[in-house]
């Protein structure tokens, strides 16, 4: 395995296989039976913010503190710089939400840290989309500077009110 200097990067699947992969869970998370066995996951659709387009992205579920949570590193994040309303497919139930785009490095890492010693580093380094150095669960420091250097987010789903 070759040396990885930073205690945290970015390790997502291969493009080619998250394209062939993210239609059949889309359809597995919104089928009655299945959606609460991959509970795991969650389908976030929102609006764009520039183009008006619609968009559905299958991510790893968080919950933290009873509140639920996407850590991302990915573009579509900014579509909910100033909150925006979401539909999120998750445990089998639909749900309107308001997401609330969370970049402060230190509350990033905070919420990454506590997920990662809530799951085990190996689990975390699945879910989270991260390879951890030293295969273990990184300080709280270590995913301060990764969430800068990295660009790494959170997006705090809650229910929208009515």
């Amino acid at each position: 395995m070759p040396y990885q200097s930073n205690a945290v990067e970015i390790a997502h699947p291969p493009q080619a296989l998250l394209r062939a992969v993210n239609p059949m869970l889309r359809l597995a998370l919104r089928a009655p039976l299945l959606g609460p066995v991959l509970k795991d996951f969650m389908i976030v659709s929102f609006t764009g913010r520039k183009t008006g387009r619609q968009f559905s992205v299958p991510v790893s579920a968080h919950r933290i503190d009873g509140d639920l949570y996407a850590l991302l590193n990915a573009g579509w994040k900014y579509n909910f710089g100033d909150g925006a309303p979401a539909e999120v497919v998750h445990d089998g139930k639909t749900t309107a939400m308001f997401g609330q785009l969370i970049r402060e490095p230190a509350a990033v890492a905070d919420l990454a840290h506590r997920v990662a010693e809530a799951y085990g580093a190996k689990k975390a380094q699945r879910s989270m989309g991260l390879k951890f150095r030293d295969g273990a669960v990184p300080s709280v420091q270590d995913f301060t500077e990764a969430s800068a250097r990295l660009g790494l987010a959170a997006i705090r789903l809650t229910p929208a009110s009515d």
